[in-house]
């Protein structure tokens, strides 16, 4: 009895730690996360360190786990052939879990991947775990790829890690080296150096370095033929004498008195604009009264005028007729005159 007992004690131990295992395992192995959204992203690069259980985030906050990783051709064409020039058919599908606790309100996601949601592979330093980074971008940049077939849950389009834009990078370069014809590079430069050479041994270039150095030279001797010393001297004299100048009490008084004379020229300048305003105005009444004489003066003129004429018209008639200013009247004419 005592030894059944035992077994029975041994067996339910074994049982519970069988069931602590499982609650484990499901608990640490992302199972909890089953009940979440489900999505799927396409890579065409290597997923090499992304483990099932891998987190997935948001710009650093852990949002769900990888649930499934594999290749599209295994998935989507099992029983097709793979057509050899469909690379969408080498695409690497990677499936994860995301609990909306974490989120809050969800937006569509057809909206959310046409304003630039992306998915993309990232890692914890560079030897960290790799990790689904979400996050949104530019989508002009980043287009989405073209699938044939209809995803089994919603579908994020990827955009290429940060390592593999490096490699990108690296690769084109290296393709331009590779494309680059070094020879043709060298010979050609090599002509270069000689055509330089020998344009500044003999070409223009060298002409145009002579005439400079003859220039340098010439400047070198008038610097040197020049009296320095004494152009110093007389300079500093002249300084002297101007300063002195400048100190004379005589110098400062007329400079005292050329700006009391500007400043007094200034107030005569304030007060002479009263008076050409006043000399304005007496010019236009003036100008107004010489008016009003012109329009009195134009009858009598008129009347003195006809009166001069009449003056003349007399006085010629006088010196032509003098006797009628005793007899009046012109003489009568000769009968002769009357028969004519």
């Amino acid at each position: 009895m005592e030894g059944r007992g035992t077994f029975l004690r041994v067996g339910v131990l074994i049982i519970a730690g069988i069931v602590a295992l499982g609650a484990m395992v499901w608990f640490f192995g992302g199972d909890r996360l089953r009940h979440g959204i489900a999505f799927e992203t396409y890579f065409r690069e290597s997923v090499q360190g992304l483990e099932v259980g891998a987190p997935v985030k948001f710009r650093g906050v852990t949002l769900g786990r990888v649930t499934e990783i594999g290749l599209v051709s295994a998935e989507y064409a099992r029983n097709q052939p793979v057509p050899l020039g469909r690379d969408s058919y080498l695409l690497v599908f990677v499936r994860y879990i995301v609990d909306p606790t974490r989120i809050g309100q969800l937006p569509d996601n057809k909206i959310a991947v046409e304003r630039g949601l992306r998915a993309r592979l990232a890692s914890q330093g560079l030897t960290g775990v790799t990790y689904i980074e979400l996050d949104f971008v530019d989508p002009r940049l980043y287009p989405p790829i073209a699938i044939s077939w209809e995803p089994k849950v919603d579908y994020i389009p990827s955009m290429p890690s940060t390592l593999m834009q490096v490699q990108d990078a690296v690769q084109q370069v290296l393709t331009k080296l590779n494309n680059l014809d070094l020879g043709t590079t060298l010979r050609d430069l090599d002509g270069l150096i000689v055509d330089l050479r020998a344009s500044l041994q003999r070409g223009e270039v060298h002409d145009a370095l002579s005439r400079a150095q003859t220039l340098l030279n010439t400047l070198n001797d008038a610097v040197n033929g020049a009296d320095v010393p004494g152009l110093a001297a007389n300079l500093r004299a002249t300084s002297d004498s101007a300063r002195a100048v400048l100190q004379n009490p005589d110098v400062k008084r007329l400079l005292a008195n050329a700006a009391d004379a500007a400043d007094r020229l200034s107030q005569i300048t304030v007060k002479l604009q009263p008076l050409v305003a006043s000399l304005q105005s007496a010019s236009g009444r003036a100008d107004s009264s010489l008016a009003d004489i012109q329009r009195a003066l134009g009858p009598m003129l008129r009347d003195l005028s006809a009166t001069a004429a009449n003056l003349r018209e007399t006085t010629e008639t006088l010196r032509r007729y003098p006797s009628q200013l005793l007899l009046g009247g012109p003489p009568p004419r000769a009968p002769a005159d009357a028969g004519r």
